[in-house]
C-alpha cells in the first residue's frame, strides 16, 4: 500500500480544508508567528496551513512526494520523515506546527522527532500542536487505518515535558474531529466557533510548547 493510496481512500483533496486552514491561520496561528520568522510545518499533507501562513521563509515535511505539486510558491517541501531533519539548520525555527501527523507515528518516532526540534528550534521558539484527543473521539479513533499511537491532551503534555519543552497551552476541546459533519465550513460560523465556549463535536486538542 502507497500514501498515494491513502489520499485517495481516506484523505482526498478537499476545498473546504483550504477554507478551514486559512480561516484558522488567519484567526489563531498568524498572531503567533514573527513576520521575519521561518516556520516548519510537520506531516504538512496538502500545505494547506503553510500555504495560509506569512513568513519569511516557510517550510513543509512530508514523507508523502505528493506534497510538492500542492505547495505555494515560495514553500519550500522536503519529503522526509519528521524524525529526519538533518537538513534544517540549527537554532534555525522561529515556530513549529504539526495537525494530524504524531498519531501516524509511532511514539519513538515523535520522542525522536522531539529530540531534533530541540535542536533545530530557536531557544523560545514556538511548537503547536492540533490532532485528536482519544479521550473523546476513541469510538471514532481507528476508523482512520494508519492511526498507530494513542494520546490525550495529559498524556501529551507530559510527553512534551519529558522532552525538554515547556506548555504554554492546552485545549483539550479545540476542533471537531473531522470536517465530514453538519458543521458547515464558514470563515463567520468558524470564527464565531473558535471564540465560543460551547464546541459541538469537538474531540481535537491543541497544545502549544516552547523550546
Amino acid at each position: 500500500m502507497t500514501d498515494d493510496v491513502y489520499h485517495v481512500t481516506r484523505f482526498p483533496p478537499d476545498p473546504r480544508r483550504r477554507l478551514l486552514w486559512q480561516t484558522l491561520v488567519a484567526c489563531e496561528f498568524q498572531k503567533q508567528i514573527p513576520p521575519d520568522g521561518v516556520v516548519l510545518e510537520l506531516g504538512a499533507g496538502y500545505g494547506y496551513f503553510i500555504n495560509a501562513v506569512k513568513a519569511r521563509r516557510r517550510l513543509a515535511v512530508d514523507v508523502w512526494p505528493g506534497l510538492l505539486e500542492h505547495l505555494d510558491a515560495g514553500v519550500e517541501g522536503l519529503v522526509t520523515d519528521v524524525a529526519q531533519l538533518d537538513g534544517l539548520a540549527d537554532g534555525s525555527l522561529d515556530y513549529v506546527f504539526s495537525s494530524n501527523c504524531f498519531e501516524h507515528v509511532p511514539q519513538p518516532k515523535l520522542v525522536d522527532c522531539l529530540a531534533q526540534l530541540r535542536r533545530k528550534m530557536k531557544p523560545g521558539a514556538m511548537l503547536t500542536i492540533v490532532q485528536p484527543n482519544f479521550k473523546y473521539c476513541a469510538r471514532e479513533y481507528f476508523d482512520d487505518y494508519t492511526h498507530v499511537s494513542i494520546y490525550t491532551a495529559q498524556g501529551l503534555c507530559d510527553l512534551l515535558a519529558a522532552n525538554g519543552f515547556q506548555i504554554v497551552r492546552c485545549v483539550p476541546r479545540f476542533l471537531p474531529f473531522t470536517i465530514k459533519s453538519w458543521l458547515p465550513v464558514n470563515p463567520l460560523l468558524i470564527r464565531l466557533y473558535l471564540m465560543s465556549p460551547f464546541k459541538p463535536l469537538a474531540k481535537q486538542m491543541l497544545i502549544s510548547a516552547i523550546r
